[in-house]
């Protein structure tokens, strides 16, 4: 019980972290972030990644910029740059590094059924914003700048302002109020990242789950936008929608045929 009670008062910690701004109390911040229990309860949790599969994120990229002096931490990551249809989404998440969910990975590698019963998990016990960037604004620029602005505005938004962000990719978005660090293939290092590509994924199939119900012909419910042989052959034979992207390949030719 009292090992059950320290865990819960350094998830606390954590918690408390959030409500504080640097500039105010860093003396507060870095002693919290500093203390010894803290620091082996962020090991252990890394250590029992490594202990269950060398392959699966951990907490060590985190644990680094924890000893180098950041104390917001946050990992990004985006969904939806392939598809022809719908937004692309991306999500930062700041995770509470004594209680964080188990089974955080890459979310391509996870079932439907545990990608949501995770977003769940995360909106409860963790910092997370989404942001979005339309077709529209997709088709003004191009898809990597939106998706690029889609991870600055995820940012943005989030609270507390992270001082350092994990990014997925090999870019770092342009315009960041903090310190940024891009990883590629960084969802299978990071378990912030890991998160945020669960965000990501879960709220984007979501906005595409909801299209589906207005535009059924083109399975959205389940493609997500992707160009399948059942999409493609929907786009041929009824024709793009305000959904889909005009600037993509497949529904630049489909609008040709049909003027």
């Amino acid at each position: 019980m009292r090992r059950i009670a320290r865990v819960k008062e350094l998830s606390d910690n954590w918690r408390a972290l959030g409500s504080l701004q640097l500039v105010q109390a860093p003396n507060r911040i870095r002693k919290i972030m500093s203390s010894d229990e803290f620091e082996s309860k962020t090991s252990l949790i890394d250590r029992r990644w490594r202990a269950t599969d060398s392959t699966r994120p951990s907490f060590a990229l985190e644990s680094e910029l924890l000893d180098q002096g950041y104390c917001f931490i946050a990992g990004v990551d985006e969904a939806g740059r392939g598809p022809i249809a719908g937004p692309v989404t991306a999500a930062a998440v700041r995770l509470n590094p004594a209680a964080y969910p188990n089974g955080l990975n890459d979310s391509k590698r996870l079932s439907a059924e545990v990608r949501e019963k995770l977003f769940e998990e995360l909106i409860e016990n963790a910092d997370c914003s989404i942001a979005h960037v339309s077709v529209v604004e997709i088709d003004r620029t191009d898809i990597l700048r939106a998706a690029l602005e889609a991870m600055r505005q995820s940012l943005e938004k989030l609270s507390p302002r992270p001082d350092y962000a994990l990014i997925d990719g090999n870019i770092v978005p342009k315009n960041l109020r903090c310190s940024a660090r891009a990883i590629v293939k960084g969802d299978g290092r990071s378990v912030s990242i890991a998160a945020a590509s669960i965000l990501a994924k879960v709220s984007r199939d979501r906005i595409m789950a909801g299209y589906h119900l207005r535009y059924p012909e083109y399975g959205w419910k389940s493609n997500a936008g992707y160009g399948t042989k059942m999409h493609l052959e929907a786009l041929r034979k009824f024709g793009p929608t305000p959904i889909h992207r005009k600037s993509f390949a497949p529904v630049r030719a489909a609008f040709a045929e049909r003027n």
